[in-house]
């Protein structure tokens, strides 16, 4: 009878982790529809062509970076306490919860600017955008409550898989919408546009909800010193870790790595329309294209978790940064759609693996009842190398007074992320 209610137990103990494995994921099938909808494809269109129209190609590409390098810069400064708050408080869910709030909100809000409305339009992208960040913080940590180490893997690679076919889905049903809007009732392109980022706020609220009634946090381990609030304890816990930062070498090594490889990794999701628009191209092509990017990053995610459970993670994350300076190279020379469209099949293969990658890689060098406060850093150079990214390609383009010419920083980025990593060494602190 004991052995039946033991099997009956690791039964149930097995249906509620992978329960939790894909309420956690569906996060990313939740939050992507900001990453491709709003980041990546609609808004720096509308931007360039209607809300900054009165501004040079070049003075909108600079603003434009300037508005994703301001929401980069917040975060930054706001997830590592932040992260530390929630590992103390068992808050990492409440956190989330506050952060998708705010995305949605400023995403559903986006319709209001007006023509020539470039401020309004950039600062409530800016908050939504601040929004998307802090909700990956806290997803990001929320790895360790819902996986085991030897999983992370392939577990990070279905958070990613699932974003890409979720956003790409969102964003299929999109683009009809603007491609053809009398079939959907709508008076003209920009009604649909309008509409889609309300489509946006609405699906990332109602996918994040399964998140919040199913993932369990595992209980705090109290700060050094212990006693006190929430809030203090996050500080002492944040103080310690800066005491320990000497004997955390790989972690800090491979932070920054991260820092910029990913900032530059980032740049290219966030300005590839721009960088598109900028050089001649047509909006249309740029949108089909990045919908390619979506669909084939689906299997391409799942096959580099893979990859990395076989090869390891470092492998993997080392061929993306190759490919990757190899599509800068080609995007400089560029001048057709069909060749965006092959750069964006190539990207497409490599974006989600070094994501989920760099995820798993890093959740195996910390602390698992730590994983707030780290990944609060995580993110945070992540974010912080973004108000380098970004500025660096609109500045190159402003300096130069050539638009290609800024692609080619980001190999800056590229190389010096992949030299630093080279010298990583996986062993968990």
């Amino acid at each position: 009878m004991s052995d039946s209610m033991a099997i009956m137990r690791r039964t149930q103990d097995m249906t509620n982790r992978k329960k939790q494995v894909y309420a956690w994921a569906m996060i990313d099938w939740a939050n992507s529809s900001f990453a491709i909808v709003v980041m990546t494809a609609f808004f720096p269109a509308m931007f360039k062509q209607v809300w900054a129209r009165d501004l040079s190609a070049i003075d909108s590409t600079f603003m434009l970076s300037l508005f994703n390098s301001a929401s980069s810069l917040a975060i930054a400064l706001l997830a590592p306490i932040l992260g530390s708050i929630a590992d103390q408080g068992n808050a990492k869910k409440r956190f989330l919860t506050v952060f998708t709030l705010l995305g949605v909100l400023a995403s559903g809000l986006l319709p209001m600017a007006g023509e020539g409305q470039y401020m309004l339009a950039g600062c409530l992208y800016a908050l939504g955008a601040l929004g998307f960040s802090g909700n990956n913080t806290f997803y990001d940590a929320l790895i360790t409550d819902v996986s085991e180490a030897r999983d992370f893997d392939r577990v990070s690679a279905l958070g990613y898989s699932l974003g890409y076919l979720g956003g790409g889905l969102l964003f299929m049903v999109n683009l009809l919408m603007v491609s053809q809007p009398e079939r959907f009732g709508l008076s003209g392109k920009g009604q649909a546009v309008d509409f889609a980022f309300i489509m946006t706020a609405a699906w990332w609220a109602i996918f994040t909800i399964p998140a919040l009634l199913w993932i369990h946090e595992t209980p705090a381990v109290p700060a050094v010193g212990g006693g006190g609030s929430v809030l203090t304890r996050g500080f002492k816990q944040l103080a310690e870790t800066f005491r320990e930062i000497k004997q955390l070498k790989q972690v800090v090594l491979y932070l920054a790595a991260y820092m910029l490889y990913i900032d530059a990794v980032n740049t290219v999701i966030k300005m590839a329309v721009d960088y598109g628009l900028s050089i001649g191209l047509q909006d249309k092509d740029l949108m089909t294209a990045l919908l390619l990017t979506q669909f084939i990053g689906f299997p391409a995610a799942i096959l580099f978790g893979r990859l990395g459970e076989r090869w390891g993670a470092k492998a993997g994350i080392t061929l993306a940064i190759l490919v990757y300076m190899g599509i800068c190279g080609f995007a400089y020379r560029m001048t057709t759609s069909r060749e965006f469209f092959v750069m964006a099949l190539v990207v497409g293969l490599v974006q989600g693996g070094i994501q989920s990658l760099s995820r798993s890689y890093f959740a195996r060098l910390i602390p698992a009842e730590r994983s707030g406060e780290f990944f609060g850093f995580y993110n945070m150079l992540g974010k912080f190398a973004a108000v380098i990214g970004p500025t660096l390609m609109g500045v190159t383009a402003k300096l130069t007074g050539n638009s290609r010419m800024s692609i080619l920083s980001l190999l800056l980025l590229f190389g010096t992320g992949l030299s630093l990593l080279f010298k990583v060494k996986e062993t968990r602190a």
